[in-house]
């Protein structure tokens, strides 16, 4: 399998992070989303839509899209709840980072950290709306270990590494203690470095 991310992403992230847990064997390719490396024939042959993740399976079919990688990846495995409603709960949870989630701390994130911009360039909603979002994640979080159910799922997979760096993105993620604590038994689980 080959996994074609850029390591500052937390969507590629979290699919190699999904593989290291799961110990499939894979072949990292780093390919770097903002200097144009996605827009390349090359790459848009893996993934017309021009955008990473993307897996390369040895049987030459490629899968783009996090989300559905993970899921993928994780079929049959303890990341996916076997109870039914867990497991939709799980869905409820991937659905809402990519539409709430990710388009709000990703982006302020990228915008501050990755490229640099200053408040003034920066659609200032951004910033209330993920303070929204992420006392949302903390209050559902208190007096609960994980996402869903009673251990680590794809919820915790997915919205984690954007979570991790809010503070990138001028994230205040002291101001939540539940997440904090969320992050840590994450970052512990996965053999993850603090940051």
């Amino acid at each position: 399998m080959e996994i074609y991310g850029d390591d500052r992403s937390g969507n590629c992230l979290k699919v190699r992070w999904t593989a290291e847990v799961l110990n499939l064997s894979f072949v990292w390719h780093e390919v770097l989303a903002l200097t144009g490396q996605t827009e390349t024939p090359e790459f848009r042959a893996l993934n017309p839509f021009g955008q990473v993740p993307v897996v390369g399976f040895d049987d030459g079919r490629t899968l783009a899209q996090s989300n559905a990688i993970i899921l993928y990846l994780a079929e049959g495995s303890a990341l996916i709840p076997t109870d039914a409603f867990d497991r939709a709960k799980m869905y409820e949870w991937l659905f809402w980072e990519q539409y709430s989630h990710e388009p709000v701390i990703a982006v302020r994130r990228a915008r501050v950290h990755l490229l640099g911009h200053t408040d003034n360039e920066i659609d200032p909603s951004l910033l209330p709306r993920g303070q929204v979002i992420l006392t949302r994640m903390e209050e559902h979080l208190r007096g609960r270990d994980w996402f869903v159910g009673s251990s680590f799922t794809l919820a915790d997979m997915a919205l984690l590494p954007y979570t991790r760096f809010a503070d990138q993105g001028g994230f205040e993620l002291h101001r939540y203690p539940a997440l904090q604590t969320w992050i840590s038994r994450c970052e512990e689980l996965l053999g993850l470095t603090a940051l």
